[in-house]
C-alpha cells in the first residue's frame, strides 16, 4: 500500500508517518496542500490521509481537486474539530472517512487499512507456500516452522510477490508499492532486498527472477531459478 500524508505539524507528520513505515507502509509526506498537489500529480495513492486545515491550498481544495479528477485514491481526512458538523462536511466534500484530532495510532492504522481494501482486494490473513507461512497480521513469517528474521522491506516485497499469485511483479511496482519516494527509483534497492530475501527464505528457493519482467514466486520451487 502506498499513502500520502499530508500534515502541516512536521512533527505530527513525521511521527506518523514513521510508524505507519513499521507497519510495512510505503508513505510520502506533504506539509501543506500545495505539496499534496504536486505528489497527487506525478503519482498515483492508495489512501491519501489529508488534514483539512492546511496552509496555502486548503484541504477542502485538495479533496475537490481529486474528486474532479476522479482519482481512485481512497482519503480519510483528518479534521481539528470533532463536531456531527465538521465530519458531515468532510465527507460531503468526497473523503471517504474522517477522523478528528488529536487521535490514537492505532485508529488511524485501522481506517487507513480499511480503506486500502477497498483499493486492493484483501489478501487472506495468513498466506502459504512451499512450507513458508506468511502472517499478514502479525507482520511475521516462517518457513518449515522457523522464523525468519525479516526486515519490514523484506516483509512487505514478500506479501507484494506472494499477493500476486505467480505473476510476475516488475521493479517499478515494487518501488511504486513499497519503497517511499526519496528512494529515487534506484533498482539496486530492489536487489539487495531480493537477494538478502532470498537468502532468508532458504532452500529450495521460492522466487523466480523473470528477465526483462521482474520477480515472481516460483510455482513449483524445485525449479526456480534463482538470480
Amino acid at each position: 500500500m502506498r499513502v500520502l500524508l499530508v500534515e502541516d505539524e512536521e512533527h505530527l507528520a513525521e511521527r506518523v508517518a514513521g510508524r505507519l513505515r513499521r507497519d510495512a507502509i510505503a508513505v510520502d509526506v506533504a506539509y501543506d496542500g500545495t505539496g499534496a498537489l504536486a505528489k497527487l500529480e506525478s503519482r498515483d495513492y492508495d489512501v491519501v490521509v489529508l488534514d483539512r486545515e492546511l496552509p496555502g491550498v486548503h484541504g477542502d481544495e485538495v479533496c475537490r481537486w481529486m474528486v474532479e479528477r476522479r482519482l481512485p485514491s481512497r482519503v480519510l481526512m483528518l479534521t481539528a474539530c470533532g463536531t456531527v458538523a465538521e465530519r458531515v462536511g468532510g465527507l460531503a466534500l468526497g473523503a471517504d472517512d474522517c477522523l478528528p484530532k488529536p487521535f490514537e495510532y492505532a485508529e488511524l492504522l485501522a481506517r487507513v487499512l480499511a480503506l486500502g481494501r477497498r483499493v486492493h482486494p484483501a489478501l487472506p490473513p495468513v498466506i502459504e507456500h512451499a512450507g513458508l507461512v506468511l502472517d499478514t497480521a502479525r507482520r511475521q513469517a516462517t518457513r518449515h516452522g522457523r522464523l525468519l528474521p525479516l526486515t519490514r522491506k523484506e516483509l512487505a516485497v514478500l506479501e507484494v510477490l506472494l499477493g500476486a499469485s505467480g505473476i510476475a511483479v516488475s521493479h517499478d511496482d515494487l518501488l511504486e508499492q513499497v519503497w517511499e519516494e526519496r528512494t529515487g527509483y534506484r533498482t539496486n534497492a530492489i536487489r539487495i532486498t531480493i537477494s538478502k530475501l532470498r537468502a532468508k527464505l532458504g532452500a529450495p528457493p521460492v522466487i523466480d527472477t523473470v528477465p526483462g519482467l521482474g520477480y515472481r514466486i516460483a510455482q513449483d520451487p524445485r525449479a526456480s531459478r534463482a538470480r
